[in-house]
């Protein structure tokens, strides 16, 4: 039973990654109904950036509390900068174009970010050391051991969560943001920008990955080009089965699906080598089963 239950807690620090990344894909599909495939890659920049201040700028005689916050900071801002400028150069152009045009154009700009970080960095096939920032030590928690990352991971990623919730379901803006996702004529005929909505959305989607991707770095050193392909994957899957479109659902399946994964890791005959393919196992069984998502609403069909 403790084992079970060590394996539980590892599942919520995949969770919390998993939801972070996945709201992201929710938010986005839920303004303009588009599937953005490389938000992974903007999840693995902001790992890339985190790392990138701390090994060429930040001084080696900064204390690590500051040091993390700053990480962490310009990891955010990296990500959500790419973000906003991948809307305008990639996506705004082919708003209004059939959909097939978006989601090749989302593939092509996963790649390139991709080749773009290996070419940038000396060795650039290399995995990259992540910086660990924050005190190693465990907590003992009723038998179960977390480490003092573990317990920043999934406090930080709740955090997080709750901000954005809050920002959304309480503020000017976040009102805005629901309009436009119901319905985005009728809210620019009520004065609501709704080009500026879509980057804000985009925005924050970023500022979350660029939080994962330290946050995954802290939990899984070395990083490298190829971190942000099967995390984007798993977190649209997280968002599919909670329903995409719902932030509530992209928060719960996040949490389900890490979980299941290291669950599944455990109990599952050869589960470790396994492990990557349980998520698209439960993607299939959720579009078979129940194509909506545990929280799945309905959202406006669009040309």
């Amino acid at each position: 039973m403790q084992q079970f239950f060590q394996q539980l807690s590892d599942g919520l620090v995949l969770g919390a990654l998993y939801a972070l990344i996945a709201l992201g894909y929710t938010m986005v599909y839920g303004i303009v109904q588009l599937i953005n495939f490389a938000h992974g890659e903007i999840f693995m920049v902001g790992a890339f950036g985190g790392y990138t201040l701390y090994h060429y700028v930040l001084p080696s005689s900064l204390p690590s509390g500051i040091a993390l916050l700053l990480v962490l900071l310009v990891a955010m801002l990296t990500s959500a900068l790419l973000a906003a400028f991948v809307e305008r150069v990639a996506y705004r152009p082919l708003r209004n174009a059939p959909r097939l045009a978006p989601l090749i154009t989302a593939i092509g700009v996963s790649i390139a970010l991709q080749e773009s970080i290996r070419l940038f960095y000396p060795n650039g096939s290399v995995g990259k050391p992540f910086p660990q920032l924050f005190p190693r030590g465990t907590v003992d928690l009723g038998g179960v051991t977390l480490t003092y990352v573990d317990l920043f991971v999934i406090s930080l990623a709740l955090v997080l969560m709750l901000t954005l919730r809050t920002f959304v379901f309480r503020s000017a803006t976040g009102r805005a943001m629901r309009a436009t996702a119901q319905d985005p004529d009728t809210a620019r005929l009520m004065g609501v920008d709704t080009d500026r909505i879509i980057v804000i959305t985009f925005v924050l989607g970023g500022l979350l990955a660029g939080a994962a991707g330290v946050l995954q770095g802290m939990i899984a050193s070395p990083i490298d080009f190829k971190i942000g392909f099967i995390a984007g994957l798993k977190a649209f899957t997280a968002a599919v089965l909670g329903g995409i479109g719902n932030i509530t659902g992209a928060v719960l399946g996040g949490f389900t699906l890490g979980i299941v994964e290291a669950l599944a890791t455990q109990y599952v005959p050869n589960g470790s080598a396994l492990k990557d393919s349980f998520a698209f196992v439960v993607l299939v069984l959720v579009l078979v089963f129940r194509p909506t998502g545990l929280l799945g609403e309905s959202v406006r069909s669009r040309a």
